[in-house]
Order: structure tokens, then sequence, then C-alpha cells
């Protein structure tokens, strides 16, 4: 993100969480998974400490490409024209829902956007409970906005435009407003959109990965509606708040994959497959078995 804007954000961030606080303590019928102290306080240092360690690893090294595409490419297009701010908002935005889309479908990227899905609640303070240094999935992860620079879009346009749209997504991680103006609904992500995001349990599983906008999720069949209560958090609970771990422990559990797959197929499989898939496809059955039993 941003760092200008983002520090000219934080005071916005840190009132809006003493409101939702104390809206949330005069609510004699708040949900148990409303705020939690461990759960906020565990949300706030790791990403405190992630603002040390993530600038060089996470920013300006996945992002070469875009500063690379920005210049080799025969398309500029000028910031003095106000659709062109629209446009990038636009493509920017369908930059991201690809980025966030492949954060859930392959366990590299997981490993580093599972910190934010880990909390078991769902609050302002959760939007903040971000990945510190996983440099293999940040380089990745940051090709997604190659394209925006290839069309032409200046780079510090690309990153000012990200910037603006992860911004948009702090309020919208609340429990306290439930449904907004059905084209609003539509159109845009809105907290009740999110918190399906934000769901383990079926049917919210990957879903909702729309940035600012929603209407992507509605083209490519990855949206779905609040339609009963939502689990939050991982399928698998890490049950931990120490910030290092919940940082590290999916890519522990990867690499400790890795290290015991037979084939190069399963080491493979296992850094760019999905998120749960084994290199003995009969291993989720026997999990699910052993559960049952």
């Amino acid at each position: 993100m941003n760092a200008d804007l983002f520090v000219y954000a934080l005071p916005a961030f840190a009132v809006l969480m003493l409101i939702e606080w104390i809206d949330n303590r005069r609510d004699p019928d708040r949900p148990a998974n409303g705020i939690d102290r461990r759960d906020t306080t565990s949300n706030i240092a790791t990403f405190v400490l992630g603002r040390v360690a993530k600038p060089l690893l996470a920013q300006v090294i996945p992002f070469s490409g875009v500063v690379l595409a920005a210049h080799f490419t025969p398309l500029h297009l000028s910031p003095k024209h106000w659709w062109v701010w629209v446009a990038g908002l636009i493509v920017t935005d369908f930059c991201y829902y690809w980025a966030h889309r492949a954060d859930h479908r392959i366990r590299l990227l997981w490993t580093s956007h599972s910190v934010h899905h880990s909390s078991r609640f769902f609050n302002f303070s959760t939007a903040i409970r971000l990945p510190w240094a996983h440099p293999a999935a940040n380089i990745l992860r940051g090709l997604c906005w190659v394209p925006a620079a290839l069309l032409g879009f200046p780079a510090w346009m690309v990153f000012a435009l990200q910037s603006l749209g992860l911004l948009y997504q702090f309020p919208i991680h609340t429990q306290r407003v439930k449904t907004m103006w059905r084209p609003v609904e539509y159109l845009f992500n809105t907290p009740a959109h999110h918190r399906v995001h934000h769901g383990s349990n079926q049917p919210y599983l990957d879903t909702n990965y729309g940035g600012v906008l929603i209407i992507w999720d509605r083209v490519f069949g990855s949206f779905a509606a609040e339609s009963e209560p939502i689990r939050y958090g991982l399928t698998k609970d890490i049950g931990t708040d120490n910030p290092i771990k919940v940082n590290y422990t999916e890519l522990v559990d990867l690499v400790r994959d890795v290290r015991a797959a037979k084939t190069w197929r399963g080491r493979v499989g296992y850094i760019f497959g999905p998120p749960g898939w084994s290199e003995n496809p009969a291993a989720p059955e026997l999990e699910k078995a052993s559960a049952a039993a």
C-alpha cells in the first residue's frame, strides 16, 4: 500500500475501530464473535511489526515488474484526463480480483493471504491483520498488475489506485452494517459481501473476491450472497494469537508437505495447487472419515 496514503488514513482507521468497539459494547445482542481483545491485539501487533518487515520484500521488489512494463509499453495514457482515472480504477480493480482469486487458489500465495483470514472474528481490526515478508508469494502476486501498466497507465497511478482500493476495503470489515441500498449491493463490495468472503463454512468458501466492485464475481461465477450464519476464520484454526505463528504457520506447513512429497508432481502440486490439494487423493477422504469417527 502507498505509504503516504496509509499514514494519512491511520487516524481514521483508529477512530472507526473505537466507534465499532463502543457500538459493539452497547449492543446487548452483540454476536459472540464480534470483537475479542486478544484477537484484536494480535491483529494490531501483526500490522505494526509488518510495517517494519514488509516494504522492501513485499512492495519494492514485487512491483518492479509494473515499473518495467510501464516503461517499455508503447501505450501511454495521460493522468490529466478524468476518464483515465475512472478507467484506471476499473482496470486495477479487475487486476485485484484476479490477484485475490489467485491468493485463494494457489497455495504459495495462500501462505501469505491466509494471515488475513486466520482471525476467528470479523471487525475493523481484522482489516489490518496483514502478512509480513513472503517474498516468493509477493513477487508472483505483483505480476497481476502488469497488464494495467501495459495498457498505458503510469506505474505511480497503478500504485495509487491499488492503494485507494485497499483503503476502500477497510470499512467493509464490519458486522455492524447489515445491507445497503440494492444498487450499491449489486455493483460494489459491501460489508455483507465481504463477510461472506471471510466465511470458512459452505456455501461461502472461495467467493466474493472483488475489491471495490463486486461485479467481477457476478461475471466470473464466484459471487455468493449472505444466506446463513457465517463462521469466520480458517477451515482448520491455527489456534494461536502469536503474530509470528499467525504469519508463518501456513508457510511451515507448505514446506513440510513439499519435503514429504514423493514425486516432483507432488512438490509442484503442493506449491502451485489449491490449498487442501494432496499428492494422495485418498488422504482428504481418510481425514474426513477419521474426523467423523
